[in-house]
This record gives C-alpha cells, structure tokens and sequence, in this order.
C-alpha cells in the first residue's frame, strides 16, 4: 500500500512539476535510464531540434525558421525580415527546450513506474496522455515557427525557399478565390 501511495504523489508531482517529479523520485532511489528514448533523441529534445515535427508545414511551403537564417542571403532577408525570423526562431526554440526537458522527465518517470512495476491502467492513462500533450504543445511550437514566416517572407521568397530546400512540388501558396 505504501509503495503504491509514493507513485500516486510521484504521478502528481509529476503532472504539476516534471523537475519536482524527478528529484521526488531520485531522493531514495538510483538513476535508471529512459529506455523509451535515444540518446539522440534525448540531445535532440534537450537542444530544441525539430526532429521532423514540422514536417507538414515544410514540404508544404511553410518554411522553418532556422532555415530561412541560413538561407537569409540567397533569400535576399531585408533586415527587419531577418529581426523578425530570429526573434520568432528564439521564441520557438525556448519553447522547444523547454518542452523537451519536460518530455525527457515524462518518459523517465513513466520508464521508471515500468522498471518499479508500479503501472496500473489507470496511472498508464495519465502518464501517457500527459506526455501526448507535452508532444503536441511541442510539435505546436514548431509548427507555428513555420506558420508565422509565411507572414514575414514575400511569395517569391518562399518559392525560393522551396526550391533551395528541394521542394519542388508544386503547391498552392495560400488558397484564394479569383473572381
């Protein structure tokens, strides 16, 4: 019973707190490692990368913020666009790491209620559903970069963006009505 009670306020402190979560766990117990992800996959969270969450917008000529700074120059960037994609592009990527610690503490805490064996049905719905949510406010994050060049770049930026990313395909810009 008492095993039991210290997962049920784990699971609590965890859904309040991620960071709270982890030290509670790690007070009486020995690290264990995520089995649930990489060690790419963890470096890849801890630094904000986009792992291919955007990808909808990408191929679809919604074009990534990083991308457009490397490509500032063949994209001729003025310099109010390139304030605006690197301020939208340290917005996104504060959220990323933030969102990609909490999601590395999420699998953790639910690896180690595996590795404890202290899972029922009712505390795997609420872990997993709680990470589900950390991984779509993080690909939202991503997603959104994306959204928002397209209010920052020209049409013909984005169609040059595409072709010097290998977007080729051709792809309405935006639905209008010709009338």
């Amino acid at each position: 019973m008492r095993r039991g009670w210290f997962f049920w306020v784990l699971l609590a402190c965890w859904v309040v707190d991620p960071a709270l979560a982890q030290h509670a766990q790690h007070a009486g117990h020995g690290d264990h490692p995520i089995t649930s992800l990489s060690a790419e996959q963890r470096e890849d969270l801890r630094n904000g990368r986009g792992m291919g969450l955007a990808l909808a917008a990408e191929r679809n000529q919604y074009p990534g913020p990083s991308h457009v700074l490397e490509l500032g120059d063949k994209l001729g960037l003025t310099s109010a666009q390139r304030t605006q994609v690197q301020a939208q592009f340290d917005q996104m990527h504060a959220a990323s790491v933030a969102l990609g610690e909490q999601v590395i503490s999420q699998e953790a805490a639910l690896d180690r209620l595996f590795a404890n064996r202290a899972v029922t049905d009712e505390i795997l719905t609420t872990t997993t559903a709680a990470i589900g949510a950390t991984q779509a406010r993080l690909r939202a994050a991503h997603l959104g970069a994306h959204l928002r060049m397209v209010g920052i770049l020209t049409a013909e930026q984005i169609r040059q963006y595409a072709a010097l990313r290998g977007h080729t395909d051709p792809v309405p810009t935006r639905h209008r009505h010709q009338h």
